[in-house]
């Protein structure tokens, strides 16, 4: 594949498409039928772009993870004056993001691998890159919080990175179970006072 290639329009309205359709009907649901018709292509467009509907949700988790990598990155959490603070907003942003319609903030990567984890497992993998590429942004924030609050114990701050992940991951499958995104509010409140108690301090607190 070309460079010309790898950014046709029609290649990045397929890859779109695939976000949307996974996260509204699963994985196994997705027809290739379906992307073409979410991103307005003709099936003749798909394969002049990928090989089959494996090599699309390969391409689909990487384009995901350059998402998120950028859409987070300019995320206003980062200005908060602490590493507690920039955590706790870091939720409060999660939270924000609950609203529309469940396939606009349920996670493309975690909606994949509930389902691929056993069967397909070069796709697991790509997707759980994805979601320990994400909690790696938050681990330096948490090493330097552990030292300011004097925490020091059986935990680092890889594993409490990954699990906000694992909290987050799962209050999407709560708003799938409810049918609202109330039940996922709700989980990401308890983190957010789980956080303030681990740590001994609210927002503001060195």
């Amino acid at each position: 594949m070309t460079v010309t290639d790898a950014a046709h329009p029609s290649r990045i309205r397929l890859l779109d498409a695939t976000l949307k359709v996974v996260r509204s009907k699963g994985y196994a649901a997705t027809r290739i039928e379906d992307v073409c018709a979410e991103a307005g292509v003709t099936k003749g467009s798909f394969f002049h772009h990928f090989k089959s509907k494996d090599d699309l949700a390969l391409s689909a988790a990487a384009y995901w993870d350059a998402h998120v990598r950028s859409f987070f990155a300019a995320a206003p959490y980062h200005d908060a004056a602490t590493p507690l603070d920039r955590l706790l907003a870091y939720v409060d942003f999660r939270k924000a993001l609950l609203s529309g319609d469940m396939a606009d903030y349920t996670c493309f990567s975690g909606t994949v691998i509930q389902e691929a984890w056993r069967t397909q497992p070069a796709l697991r993998d790509a997707c759980a890159a994805a979601v320990s590429d994400h909690a790696r942004t938050l681990q330096a924030d948490i090493a330097v919080a552990m030292r300011r609050h004097g925490i020091a114990g059986g935990w680092t701050a890889e594993s409490l990175a990954l699990h906000m992940q694992g909290v987050i991951q799962g209050a999407f499958i709560l708003a799938k179970a409810r049918g609202s995104a109330a039940a996922a509010a709700q989980s990401l409140d308890h983190l957010r006072r789980y956080l303030e108690l681990l740590f001994g301090g609210r927002a503001g607190a060195s």
